[in-house]
């Protein structure tokens, strides 16, 4: 289906991109494209103006600050995947990416595109989550960082509103002691996920998030406590996540029914735990 008609403005400075926003109803911003265009044709969504970012060059490093990563919202999935900060602080992003779709989608698509559409079934939204990650949000008033609790809102809802643009995302450097960990089930090799688990431990204190089990990541505070300081081995981490499918209030359909999401989210989680833990101690 072709798009209907919609003005279109290609701002250089992140101010111009901010001031286009705040000035026209029904602005949307233009990343990499791989999602918004496809729901445009489908006539999902209908801005009425596109404020294309492909010329903010400022939002595409890719850094290392302090004890921070700092990925920029137009970063490619494909420039995670070669990037050497991203190797050294926080692998775990590099191998996620390098699972997104296909060369081409990755070639084109970006990190603050993929959050921002929070498709319940991608793969970053739990990720970020369980890194502890934070998001940076420019508007005509200034700046605000969100955590990546906060940012996730609901179904294709973030905490980016009118006239926002989100910058850049923070993430916590890994040090020693420090180990991640992803793994789930999706629609074909490099297909969006049925469901999938996200665990990080840093110093023996673990944080883990679901995704594809409702309308933005779930926290499974139960299970982290339970593992929090322990020897992690895989009895102790099947007896620390059994249950925790009965907890969740998954959705069915055409995939899985919320009974085979439960399962899977337990078995998800069970492997993201020791896929980290492993790391930890190596």
């Amino acid at each position: 289906m072709l798009l209907r008609e919609v003005s279109y403005a290609r701002p250089s400075t992140v101010e111009e991109a901010v001031s286009l926003l705040t000035e026209h109803d029904g602005a949307r911003a233009l990343a990499g494209g791989q999602t918004l265009v496809n729901v445009m044709k489908q006539r999902a969504a209908s801005p009425d103006v596109l404020v294309d970012l492909a010329d903010l060059d400022e939002l595409r490093p890719i850094t290392v600050s302090g004890t921070t990563l700092e990925i920029g919202a137009m970063a490619t999935l494909a420039s995670i995947t070669r990037s050497s900060e991203v190797e050294v602080s926080r692998p775990i992003l590099a191998a996620t990416a390098a699972t997104v779709a296909d060369v081409q989608v990755r070639n084109r698509g970006t990190l603050g595109g993929n959050i921002c559409v929070n498709d319940p079934t991608n793969h970053f939204p739990p990720l970020l989550v369980a890194l502890g990650a934070s998001m940076t949000i420019r508007s005509a008033s200034g700046e605000r960082v969100v955590t990546a609790e906060e940012f996730f809102v609901g179904v294709f809802e973030t905490a980016v509103g009118e006239g926002d643009l989100l910058t850049r995302i923070s993430i916590p450097a890994a040090g020693k002691g420090t180990g991640d960990g992803m793994a789930g089930v999706t629609l074909g090799a490099h297909g969006t996920y049925v469901a999938n688990a996200a665990a990080s431990v840093v110093d023996g204190t673990w944080r883990i998030a679901l995704g594809c089990v409702g309308a933005v990541p779930h926290r499974a505070t139960a299970v982290e406590s339970a593992l929090d300081g322990t020897d992690v081995d895989e009895a102790a981490v099947r007896s620390a996540v059994e249950g925790l499918g009965d907890t969740l209030d998954p959705p069915a359909d055409v995939h899985a029914s919320a009974e085979y999401r439960r399962s899977l989210a337990e078995t998800s989680t069970v492997r993201a735990v020791l896929q980290a833990a492993e790391k930890a101690r190596g």
